[in-house]
């Protein structure tokens, strides 16, 4: 289990394994906010609360217009991992396909790696689209490609704990729990 880091704020930032919250704390700073059930982590002269939310101290500032690269672990979070073409997720996929990243504008045809030009496609329809244009071979994605906000791309490939998931409810709203797939 890993332990929700927020900015002094409140602002969720990230993961951290729990072992990095504890030394944070330790260090003074970083406070426990919410603790993992009755859960204790002892050491020769302390016994702390198994940390599920900290916060720090000071607060660190985070750039509002974050830009992500494109990685595929991302994409197919973005894209609910499911082929944009034929709508199938991972557990529909028959032996030997796979998730890949497909183009609108081949690479080879002038495309770039920008969020707004690639989609999640399984590997079967990313064959048969091949080199085209979407418009050229009548395949096109059921959603529009968009740049996800980055707390959208930070948090959609994590499991939040359901107290993980109030803090970024609190902090974010209903439509960013949802968007990351977490109950409201």
């Amino acid at each position: 289990m890993r332990c929700l880091a927020l900015n002094a704020s409140f602002e969720p930032l990230t993961m951290v394994p729990v072992r990095r919250a504890l030394r944070l704390v330790i260090e003074g700073k970083a406070e426990i906010v919410e603790s993992d059930g009755s859960d204790v982590v002892r050491s020769e002269r302390l016994t702390l609360p198994k940390p599920a939310i900290i916060r720090l101290v000071k607060f660190v500032h985070v750039p509002r217009r974050f830009r992500r690269q494109v990685t595929n672990t991302f994409l197919f979070a973005r894209d609910g991992y499911r082929c944009q073409y034929c709508h199938r997720g991972q557990s529909d996929l028959r032996h030997r396909e796979c998730l890949t990243r497909d183009h609108l504008v081949p690479l080879s045809r002038g495309g770039d790696n920008d969020w707004t030009n690639v989609v999640t496609a399984c590997s079967s329809c990313n064959t048969r689209k091949g080199n085209h244009l979407p418009q050229e071979c009548g395949m096109h994605p059921a959603v529009p490609p968009h740049e996800p906000h980055f707390v959208h791309l930070s948090w959609a490939v994590r499991r939040l704990s359901v107290t993980q998931a109030k803090y970024i409810k609190l902090f974010y709203g209903d439509e960013a729990l949802r968007a990351l797939g977490g109950t409201v």
